[in-house]
């Protein structure tokens, strides 16, 4: 793997630090600004919000420049974003901050997801933009925890400055490390948009959406499930998101490298298992140890499914995957404020802290549907190819005068000559082989 993807995860660590921080962070903010806990929660809300307008306004913005550029100055808009936050006098400038660092989340990760795609052999996609995602998952095990930490001891305006920091620190890395690999020529922005066309792309990011929902009903809601039923002290809620995190990490690197291999495969079992452990917890999360077991598969499952379903994104938007790619990383934020509602709304029902569980299990089980549904589709081509080849006549065809044995007279059937390779495409051909 080259170096430009360390560059390429640094700036991931920095994003994933500044999206989850905020959360362990909220009081000290709300106090010092003057506003209620719930009010300091549009600071989350805002990001998202962020994340998914931004992603694809971003990306048709730097349509005109180097991709290499573009990450550039997406790094240089994340670091103004954290130091508006961190000098912040007033509520609503931090919410500023906020949003403008949030610009930077969806499109640095689309067109980041696309170099590091090009960065190495076709057979190592999934494992380079796994490594690019290691930064954010990592993120979720250092970042969010020393974050928090430095911002409850000395103050949360620090843990802003020391990300803006880090967005330094990736700034320099993709300057000196990433290439400059420039625009594919021709591409133009109604190519992009062509991307969504595409049926195949459409349901990787409808799969984005139910599989990353269904790991965040469970999550959002992780502090009162694991305080108000599996008996946990509330000081113990830090490390549970690390052994979240954790799982996180290795999901990541699970998917991406046996997404390389079998990709239909590998996105069947982490949203089926998924499905099942969400189910499972629905019921078992009274217990400690089930608990912890539940909340590192989760994180596991969850991420596992983040590479494949990124590089089926880039698979079929091929000749123009900028936006698409991008657009896919405001899918996960989308599946995440979708999956926060819909918990919220069973818990508000008074079916109790563990409900969110069930509502992800359904999640994930619908993302699984559509992977078989979309794998499916995709055979179609390589199955039309086998029944429109000429079917084999066996030994009688072999006789004396038949067409097979006719000299001189060539195939008997051209049609059937021209139908036995029907141009199949890169896409059908790799679905054949899962």
């Amino acid at each position: 793997m080259p170096l430009a993807l360390l560059a390429l995860a640094i700036g991931a660590f920095g994003i994933g630090t500044t999206e989850f921080v905020i959360m362990g962070l909220l009081p000290q903010v709300g106090a010092d600004l003057g506003v209620s806990v719930p009010t300091a929660g549009f600071l989350v809300t805002g990001y998202a919000l962020g994340v998914m307008i931004g992603a694809p306004i971003m990306t048709v913005l730097g349509t005109k420049i180097s991709r290499k550029n573009m990450l550039m100055l997406l790094m240089g808009l994340f670091i103004l974003g954290n130091v508006i936050s961190a000098v912040a006098p007033v509520f609503a400038v931090m919410l500023i901050g906020r949003v403008v660092a949030s610009l930077a989340h969806g499109a640095f990760f689309g067109i980041g997801s696309v170099v590091a795609a090009e960065l190495v052999a076709p057979e190592k996609k999934a494992g380079a933009i796994s490594m690019m995602f290691t930064g954010l998952t990592v993120a979720n095990v250092v970042g969010v925890p020393l974050g928090t930490f430095v911002g409850q001891s000395a103050g949360w305006r620090v843990t802003f400055f020391i990300v803006a920091a880090l967005g330094v620190l990736g700034l320099a890395g993709v300057a000196k490390l990433v290439p400059d690999v420039p625009k594919p020529a021709g591409v133009q922005l109604r190519h992009e948009v062509a991307a969504f066309k595409n049926t195949q792309v459409v349901l990787a990011m409808a799969m984005t959406v139910l599989g990353f929902g269904g790991v965040f009903a469970a999550i959002t809601y992780i502090a009162p499930m694991m305080t108000e039923v599996s008996g946990f002290a509330e000081s113990s809620v830090t490390w549970l998101m690390v052994i979240f995190g954790l799982g996180m990490v290795a999901g990541n690197l699970i998917g991406g490298r046996f997404a390389d291999r079998k990709l239909m495969p590998m996105l069947y079992t982490a949203l089926g298992g998924l499905a099942l452990v969400l189910l499972l917890f629905t019921f078992l999360a009274s217990g400690k140890a089930a608990s912890v077991v539940a909340v590192f598969l989760i994180g596991a499952l969850g991420f596992a499914t983040v590479p494949p379903l990124q590089k089926r994104v880039l698979d079929h938007a091929h000749g123009a995957p900028t936006l698409a790619s991008a657009a896919n990383i405001g899918a996960f934020n989308l599946g995440n404020a979708l999956s926060a509602w819909l918990g919220g709304l069973v818990i508000s029902a008074g079916l109790g802290y563990t409900a969110p569980n069930a509502v992800g299990a359904v999640l994930a089980a619908a993302a699984l549907v559509l992977a078989v549904i979309s794998h499916r589709l995709e055979l179609r081509p390589a199955r039309t190819a086998g029944a429109s080849a000429p079917a084999d006549l066996g030994p009688a065809a072999t006789k004396p005068g038949s067409a097979r044995t006719r000299v001189g007279s060539g195939p008997a059937r051209p049609d059937l000559a021209a139908a036995a390779d029907p141009g199949t495409t890169p896409a059908a051909a790799e679905a054949a082989r899962s």
